[in-house]
């Protein structure tokens, strides 16, 4: 098993925990956290065991603050476009794996956490969570998908305001303005991301596998194009042995038993 200094994977009931471990620097990203995160991915993507990942932060403050603008300080402009490429790669890599992933944002998601959130297929919240793209406040933009992410999920009028403005939200507006889909107390986060984990390890795992390409690529089209993509992946779910054991299971009134063929 690999071994990381910026991160902390566990393992459990085929849920594997991916903890940000900088919790001095708030969680903070640099180049290290990237190339940490991208053998983390490749290997969680390809562990049979793993049906869906949560990710969240160490310690009690921060889910990710952002990048590490002490590390950055320095850095030129070739330096900075090669960050903000490897950042976009490695958040793009992770919204493309073919397992659900969850944020549990336990803390301070600005700039960069606040894209790692929106890389992630589902965004859950502590009542103490805060939202951002705080970027033009520094003299910068967001680099790792922000200006991409955001008007995607929130729309572009309200992108725009919190990017221009470098505005923080709370939980409770980022609920509001659909940037999150639950919220929850602190100390109640991890043990609901990890129920929301367990209902989908109960479905068929191709099936959600397929629905997520589905989804995630579709919206990236126009809508007949997305259309053709559905009914792919539809032909491609009818030729799985769990489509005969749902619909068998359903028909003879009992659980089924996935195969994840």
């Amino acid at each position: 098993m690999l071994t990381y200094e910026n991160l902390i994977i566990e393992k459990e009931e085929g849920i594997a925990l991916m903890y940000i471990n900088r919790p001095k620097a708030l969680n903070a990203i640099n180049a290290d956290v990237l190339k940490e995160m991208e053998q983390a991915i490749d290997a969680l993507d390809a562990d049979d065991e793993v049906r869906v990942v949560i990710i969240t932060g160490a310690g009690e403050k921060s889910f990710v603050a952002g990048a590490d603008i002490v590390w950055m300080y320095n850095m030129d402009q070739p330096g900075c476009r090669k960050f903000s490429a490897y950042g976009e790669y490695v958040f793009r890599k992770l919204e493309r794996m073919e397992k659900p992933v969850i944020a549990a944002v336990n803390g301070f998601a600005l700039g960069g956490g606040c894209e790692l959130a929106m890389a992630c297929d589902i965004r859950l919240a502590s009542e103490t969570a805060v939202f951002g793209q705080p970027e033009v406040g520094l003299g910068i933009i967001p680099g790792f998908g922000g200006t991409q992410r955001l008007p995607r999920l929130v729309g572009e009028g309200r992108a725009k305001e919190l990017t221009y403005t470098a505005n923080t939200i709370k939980a409770d507006e980022a609920y509001r303005i659909g940037l999150v889909n639950h919220v929850y107390p602190a100390d109640q986060l991890m043990e609901e991301a990890k129920k929301l984990a367990k209902r989908i390890i109960k479905q068929a795992p191709l099936a959600v596998a397929y629905a997520k390409h589905a989804i995630s690529v579709g919206m990236q089209c126009d809508l007949d194009s997305a259309m053709a993509i559905e009914a792919d992946m539809f032909g491609n779910s009818c030729a799985t042995e769990d489509k005969s054991e749902g619909m068998g299971a359903f028909i003879e009134k009992r659980k089924p038993t996935w195969k994840n063929k």
